[in-house]
């Protein structure tokens, strides 16, 4: 199940907000070693730390880390301050956090009879590695510059909701901590078993409604935070979320853009062209309509891509988009694209398919 070590931290390699990454020893060797300051203190070169070394063991990508459970030497103080959610609920490592809609939130009363979006774009996407390439569809030639004082005018206003089908942590993310460093995201709210975010909340439908009316958002972005799980079977794979935010962008009357999951570097057939996570998600989970965006390819890929689309038009309305000029733009992302461990240059398909699905959202608000 969990497989424990003790390491002692040899030294801080990196940090960024919310996660430090460490080298520590171990009775096994040297080893990576992540740790959320906000959940175990702040670990520094001699502590004695306790580790989880199951992902580390098991080679994964996304999860290649001996986690820091605890400092057992030097524990944290006690938390301060208001939040009566529970999040990892039942787990050694339950967390309590304040939800924008509980009582005791500044935001309660605006969101306790909120029950719309306003027409609001939502963009849907299977995997985390999508965010920036939407952003960098989304904002085109005009990316928003670091945050200072007043957005630009015609710039959109943009919140990520994570859904928590991958790591659970947002701290987790690089590329979340770096889009919001870059001016690129207003906020990041998460929501179900999944926090850290700017913004905390119970369900995807309470994290939709904050991400318009608290954190004033023009756009949203909803995918699985960092990481997933498939099992190569029709329904098991955690990307099924997909379909199930489609639902709950149109029950709170916003409007739905699906981005599809393609592939052209991807070695299993499975994925190649439309990827089946997106054909399952958006033709069998997804009961409310959605423009589902079919970026425009060239040659036999691009016909391979626009003919699986097409049993999806039975529920939803498919949109082709063009993809000239998202490749530079994709080159233009403040954070580095990779997917499944491959660059944008070894899967350029997946990452155009994603930038033409923020492309489209932008057509929206004009």
């Amino acid at each position: 199940m969990i497989r424990w070590r003790r390491g002692e931290v040899v030294r801080i390699r990196r940090e960024w907000p919310g996660a430090v990454e460490l080298d520590v020893t171990t009775e096994d060797g040297s080893a990576r070693a992540l740790a959320y300051p906000a959940l175990v203190g702040r670990p520094e070169p001699g502590d004695v730390v306790l580790l989880n070394t199951t992902a580390l063991a098991m080679g994964l990508g996304t999860g290649g880390y001996a986690m820091v459970v605890a400092l057992p030497d030097r524990l944290p103080e006690d938390p301060q301050g208001p939040g009566h959610l529970v999040k990892a609920r039942y787990t050694p490592l339950q967390t309590t956090v304040l939800g924008a809609d509980e009582q005791d939130s500044p935001f309660h009363e605006a969101l306790r009879e909120a029950d719309s979006l306003d027409g609001m774009p939502v963009i849907v996407a299977d995997l985390h590695s999508a965010l920036p390439a939407i952003l960098c569809g989304l904002y085109g030639s005009r990316p928003p510059g670091p945050p200072a004082g007043e957005a630009e005018a015609g710039i959109p206003r943009v919140a990520y909701v994570m859904l928590d089908g991958g790591a659970l942590p947002a701290w987790f993310s690089m590329s979340c901590a770096q889009l919001r460093e870059a001016g690129w995201l207003g906020g990041v709210v998460t929501v179900g078993q999944a926090f850290g975010g700017d913004v905390e909340a119970v369900t995807p439908h309470t994290g939709l409604l904050a991400a318009r009316h608290v954190l004033g958002a023009d756009v949203a972005i909803v995918t699985q935070g960092p990481g997933n799980l498939g099992t190569g079977t029709r329904w098991g794979f955690s990307g099924v979320s997909a379909g199930e935010a489609v639902n709950a962008v149109a029950v709170l009357g916003g409007r739905p853009v699906a981005a599809l999951r393609v592939s052209e570097g991807d070695r299993r057939e499975r994925h190649i062209g439309v990827s089946h996570h997106s054909l399952t998600a958006y033709g069998r989970v997804a009961l409310a309509p959605a423009q589902v965006v079919v970026p425009e390819l060239q040659g036999e890929f691009g016909r391979r891509v626009a003919e699986q689309s097409e049993p999806l038009a039975a529920r939803h309305e498919l949109v082709t988009v063009a993809v000239d000029g998202l490749h530079e733009a994709l080159r233009g992302s403040p954070v580095r694209l990779s997917t499944m461990g491959r660059t944008l240059d070894e899967d350029l398909a997946y990452f155009l398919a994603s930038a033409a699905a923020g492309r489209h959202a932008a057509s929206l608000l004009s």
